[in-house]
């Protein structure tokens, strides 16, 4: 559609009407990506995405002028929302009483979100009404300059291999930004108490192993040229970002399931670029490879006895 489009209109999704307007607005301006091409990224990309939203309160990240103005978290669903867009009540630590966050189960309510301007999804690590037992456990591997994403393939193949030894599988995706995640699917009956715990000790046994490349601490002065293994997202409170969920960058980037072929390829030469993914490039690659991410998805694991949420724990043992 051009700027001469009618400012509001509708389209029928499952039966029913989903109200949508300024489709020419562009939201990435450069490269002229629109709401358009937002909501058109979102529908073609649901058959991989929708099972990976099912279930999980999720926080609206909005960017209502695009990714070069400002932008806002919602997390209690839109009292306008419409009425089959299905919420879930979350008690709040911070304030008093619950919030009702949106949950996208379906693909109608997933292009009303997009209509939002909702460019990146964000999700629980748990799905409802199971508050307390996350079904995996996240690692997110943030680099601090002048390391990059290749650093972060360093540290996610030693993740991989330590992994291994616990008789464990991991999934990697990228960030959709400038890092990498690792993804280690439990779907068995655990609580944020022990995969928080394990995670922790995880990140500290790298750092004391890799002190030169990693660092397990939040603290910013201390992650120049490292990678910081963060592993404070294994929390009933923290969101992260949904696997196929765009991010507010330059570009029309992609969180994007990747498979460690993949990222020992990058690895091995270097090349931050094989890991960089737009929304394009994504849909081609769920065409040809359908969706990496599904394993975190069904794959039931537990994590060995032993492996126990202590700051003494390790995985090079």
């Amino acid at each position: 559609m051009n700027a001469m489009m009618a400012k509001q209109s509708s389209i029928e999704i499952g039966g029913r009407q989903v109200k949508v307007s300024n489709l020419g607005k562009i939201l990435y301006p450069a490269t002229g990506f629109t709401k358009e091409d937002v909501i058109n990224y979102y529908i073609e990309a649901s058959s991989v995405l929708l099972p990976h939203l099912k279930d999980r309160p999720i926080s609206l990240k909005r960017y209502p002028d695009g990714v070069e103005g400002f932008f806002f978290y919602e997390k209690q669903c839109p009292s306008h929302r419409p009425d089959w867009v299905t919420t879930t009540r979350v008690s709040s630590r911070r304030e008093a009483g619950f919030i009702d966050y949106c949950v996208m189960n379906d693909l109608s309510a997933l292009v009303w979100a997009a209509n939002l301007a909702d460019l990146e999804l964000h999700t629980f690590l748990h799905r409802a009404p199971k508050f307390e037992q996350p079904d995996f456990i996240a690692f997110d591997l943030d680099p601090g300059s002048p390391a990059n994403i290749i650093d972060c393939c360093k540290v996610a193949l030693l993740l991989k291999r330590d992994f291994e030894r616990l008789g464990l599988q991991a999934f990697p995706k990228t960030s959709g930004s400038k890092g990498l995640q690792v993804y280690v699917p439990l779907n068995s009956r655990t609580t944020y108490v022990t995969t928080k715990g394990f995670a922790r000790a995880v990140a500290e046994q790298l750092e004391k192993s890799h002190p030169e490349l990693i660092v397990s601490k939040m603290k910013k002065s201390l992650r120049s040229g490292k990678v910081l293994v963060d592993w404070s997202q294994n929390d009933e409170h923290k969101t992260t970002v949904c696997a196929y969920s765009l991010r507010a960058k330059e570009h029309p980037t992609v969180s994007t399931p990747v498979s460690w072929k993949e990222v020992t390829e990058a690895k091995k030469k270097g090349n931050p670029a094989l890991l960089a993914f737009d929304s394009k490039e994504v849909l081609k690659r769920i065409k040809s490879k359908g969706d990496l991410f599904e394993p975190v998805l069904k794959l039931k694991q537990k994590l060995p006895k032993f492996a126990t949420p202590s700051p003494q724990a390790t995985v090079n043992g």
